[in-house]
């Protein structure tokens, strides 16, 4: 998917004007992109436009003006989108409990391996991820992915953890396969 570019930005006072309907734009995208995986797994599939929001509307909480800053926030945001033949995703881990989630956000250190996309063919391709994003003791409850699926649209997204709380696989609704086929394209 091609990339945010810097002319595509705007300073946070114009954006304010318009956000609403922005917002609006960019909540219709997600739907399709939103996919539940178990009673804890949400993955989120990024584009241009939900990149660019939230590009937008860090520069906006932030007060961001300073040329650097924006060209910092773009490349930060760039890299939750898939390259050729990708699909770049955020996945939230959600757990209400705070104690509950700081006991399974460590039992679940390897969780971001166990994730993959299910192809027409039964393949899966298994998500990459930026080993940073785990630490020593427990994962993070935001990760950012990519699924390495040669172009191809996903019949489904799974998860193979061995434990039974995460395994679950979710095939895609055939609005969701053609939102994903378009990012493919794009």
């Amino acid at each position: 998917m091609r990339p945010v570019v810097r002319n595509e930005i705007v300073d946070y006072l114009t954006y304010e004007e318009g956000r609403d309907e922005v917002r609006r734009k960019v909540m219709q995208e997600k739907a399709d992109r939103r996919i539940h995986l178990g009673p804890h797994l949400t993955l989120l599939f990024e584009t241009r436009e939900t990149v660019r929001y939230q590009i937008q509307e860090m520069m906006r909480t932030e007060r961001i003006v300073r040329e650097a800053d924006i060209r910092h926030e773009i490349q930060t945001y760039n890299e939750l989108l898939g390259g050729p033949g990708e699909l770049g995703c955020t996945l939230l881990i959600e757990i209400d409990d705070p104690l509950a989630r700081s006991e399974k956000l460590a039992r679940w250190l390897d969780l971001p391996r166990h994730l993959y996309a299910r192809l027409e063919d039964g393949t899966k391709a298994y998500a990459r991820y930026d080993p940073r994003q785990v630490g020593e003791t427990r994962v993070s409850a935001v990760q950012y992915l990519r699924f390495p699926v040669g172009g191809r649209v996903p019949v489904a997204l799974g998860c193979d953890h061995p434990d039974p709380e995460l395994k679950a696989e979710t095939p895609l609704a055939e609005a969701q396969r053609a939102a994903l086929a378009r990012d493919l394209e794009g």
